[in-house]
């Protein structure tokens, strides 16, 4: 079991550093490159929604670290 989540943990945490490499080396640059009003609105939509999942992924290993402080009684 514990082999089991070290695995999902590990690769979660890849797919989020290769995704955030991917955006912010790759995709982003090329969508500001351009200098278009579409392609910008799209580089930022990307990077809320980069935020948005950043903050969400936080949250998450807060809330599974330490589950009853905060909201618990």
């Amino acid at each position: 079991m514990f082999a089991m989540k070290l695995t999902l943990i590990l690769l979660g945490a890849l797919l989020y550093l290769v995704g955030s490499g991917c955006w912010f080396f790759w995709i982003a640059p090329r969508l500001l490159a351009d200098g278009e009003t579409a392609d910008i609105l799209y580089a930022f939509a990307g990077t809320c929604a980069w935020l948005l999942i950043s903050f969400g992924l936080t949250i998450h290993i807060i809330k599974t670290a330490r589950p009853t402080v905060g909201g618990g009684r």
